[in-house]
């Protein structure tokens, strides 16, 4: 009888869930759009297929992930960017360069384009403007900024992942799952002596 509770016991007993959450950005890199795909556990979307759609939905292009998780699009015309990757499994990348970021990169005016599905500019983006240095100069700038914050995002993103309050009442209730198992197997064995 004591075998079967312990198996009983041992095939219940739940296992740590590997959930994780899709980490997804662009940003502006140079006179292309840079992009970043992977998961909150760390690991990164290799050789993934990103598609690029306009703010009307008609695809403006395709590209893929390195072994990093980062790819490179270079913009063509000046509207808002929808760029997606089906990662599998119901993971789905869904993240949006609004229009006048893409003007910018490409050094003209934005298309005026209504669509309210398409996301905002974060309030209080700023932009600054470097007069002084050559267009070699920013590029190696960018570069070398971009190669430096690669990490960081990275870890910033998995550690918001890392610590939520789901996971942490999640912990709570097996706690207590596994005293109130404790317990009845207590009253079990005092009932029968």
């Amino acid at each position: 009888m004591k075998q079967m509770i312990l198996v009983s016991i041992l095939i219940l007993t739940p296992l740590p869930a590997l959930a994780h959450k899709v980490i997804a950005g662009v940003f502006p890199a140079g006179d292309a759009i840079e992009g970043e795909l992977g998961f909150s556990n760390g690991d990164m979307a290799e050789d993934q297929d990103v598609i690029v759609y306009g703010p009307d939905g008609t695809e403006l292009g395709r590209t893929v992930t390195d072994a990093d998780g980062f790819f490179i699009y270079t913009p063509t015309k000046p509207v808002a960017h929808r760029f997606t990757a089906d990662l599998g499994a119901g993971h789905v990348a869904d993240i949006t360069m609004p229009a006048d970021e893409v003007a910018q990169i490409m050094g003209v005016e934005a298309e005026k384009v209504e669509t309210p599905a398409l996301t905002a500019p974060a309030e209080g983006t700023a932009t600054v403007a470097v007069a002084s240095l050559s267009d070699e100069e920013r590029a190696a700038i960018a570069k070398a900024v971009r190669d430096e914050t690669r990490p960081l995002r990275r870890e910033i993103a998995a550690y918001r992942e890392r610590n939520d309050l789901q996971t942490i009442l999640g912990g709570i209730g097996y706690i207590i799952g596994l005293f109130g198992i404790g317990f009845y197997l207590a009253a079990r064995k005092k009932m029968a002596t």
